[in-house]
């Protein structure tokens, strides 16, 4: 199916052919229809299945549809609510791309840069907002938002919000826009709390479930190695030796670890920044555009702040220190594979660790294979323990030659968009 097949406008379909975006993915190609057909939804998807376009395609068809030509400020239309700076940064690039022949007007909003641009830019009007939770309460309450003429909502990756304790303040958005909207809901996750809040929220809505947050991408490639913790370094260091690999996304699980593994890095001549939530917005910007851009060949990310990083083709992820969370394993390593494409995974497991990799392969219903060909394996001791988690591959090798042959095959392909 091409996105000719979803009855989109002219103006849509060129801005998407301008972008090199042929194919819908599985959740778009389902949740389209649905939306221009003015039903609520409910997404379940993990990250890089391709939902930021599958909400803002229709909305911006729909909100065409019934373009007002009458002057003065426009009343918002449509709000986008997402829980992290990054992610809202993301979310309103795709609605310029997307949007460009439309003649609808956008502007996204968060906290940790001061609010006078966004305020003069709302004095004007807008169709479309994409916000987080706090500085949209804060514009609200000091009357430079109005809501009450909103008919699309969208609430996307809700179980983040969960996670960073922005539920509350989620409830206090809703109960400001109006009853009667459609309304979009994406989470990866369905906990009690956020399934209740999904409930409560849409009226006989559609459901689309797409790839679940206990499966990964089948071609993305996935390896541990068992290593004392106090070799992570120097592993890190000697898998960076390696120049097939062109960039790599590191996790740490804090931001004291992440400035660390980027200082390491820069003392051995690497070029490499970190992002987590102590560093400004500005900071945290140029990171992900330098990294963007191929002028760093690293970028050190915790959870947090790591959400909306969307980077083409980028080949690895290496998970320096194991995410406490299963679920969160399966959004590190999705930012590699993405909407089709091949990805390396490394993770790096220390003894401290040994049930946070249990409790993900009981996840993911399958064992990481284990890397045992390196310069820094585990006392036997330690290893022996470690070696009843998972199985064990040979070598790193026939992954990365396996790896290359993928890369080379799908290169020849059409795109498939991945925003």
């Amino acid at each position: 199916m091409s996105f000719e097949n979803l009855h989109l406008i002219e103006p849509i379909l060129q801005a998407l052919k301008s972008e090199g975006y042929t194919i819908p993915t599985p959740i778009q190609e389902q949740s389209i229809p649905i939306v221009l057909n003015g039903q609520d939804l409910l997404g379940c998807a993990q990250t890089g299945t391709g939902k930021t376009a599958a909400f803002a395609i229709p909305i911006l068809q729909l909100l065409h549809a019934t373009k007002s030509n009458q002057r003065g400020p426009k009343p918002i239309r449509a709000l986008i609510l997402t829980p992290t700076r990054e992610l809202a940064i993301q979310i309103d690039e795709s609605f310029a791309a997307y949007g460009k022949h439309t003649g609808l007007s956008h502007l996204v909003v968060f906290g940790g840069v001061s609010q006078h641009a966004q305020t003069n830019a709302l004095r004007f009007g807008i169709d479309i907002l994409i916000a987080t939770p706090g500085r949209l309460l804060d514009l609200v309450d000091q009357r430079f938002i109005n809501l009450s003429n909103i008919q699309m909502f969208v609430l996307d990756e809700a179980d983040r919000m969960l996670d960073m304790g922005f539920i509350h303040d989620v409830k206090k958005v809703i109960a400001k826009i109006p009853a009667k909207r459609q309304t979009l809901f994406f989470s990866a996750t369905m906990p009690a709390e956020i399934a209740s809040l999904a409930g409560s929220i849409l009226t006989n809505p559609a459901r689309v479930e797409v790839t679940p947050v206990s499966s990964t991408a089948e071609k993305i490639h996935q390896g541990v190695y068992f290593v004392e913790k106090n070799d992570k370094r120097l592993l890190l260091l000697h898998l960076l030796k390696d120049e097939s690999i062109k960039t790599a996304l590191v996790f740490t699980r804090t931001k004291h670890g992440a400035d660390k593994v980027v200082k390491d890095l820069n003392r051995a001549n690497i070029e490499a920044e970190a992002i987590h939530g102590n560093k400004s917005q500005s900071a945290r910007q140029r990171a992900l555009n330098l990294f963007k851009n191929g002028q760093i060949r690293v970028l050190v990310a915790t959870d947090i702040a790591a959400r909306g990083i969307d980077v083409d083709d980028l080949g690895h992820v290496i998970n320096y220190e194991l995410p406490n969370i299963p679920e969160t394993y399966v959004h590190r390593i999705g930012r590699t594979g993405r909407a089709g494409a091949s990805g390396i995974a490394y993770s790096f497991c220390d003894g401290e660790e040994r049930e946070f990799l249990r409790d993900i392969n009981k996840l993911i219903t399958k064992a990481i294979p284990v890397i045992e060909e390196h310069p820094y394996p585990m006392s036997m001791g330690n290893y022996n323990q470690q070696k009843t988690i998972t199985q064990q591959v040979p070598s790193r090798r026939p992954m990365i030659n396996n790896f290359r042959r993928e890369r080379k095959w799908t290169g020849n392909n059409q795109r498939v968009n991945n925003n």
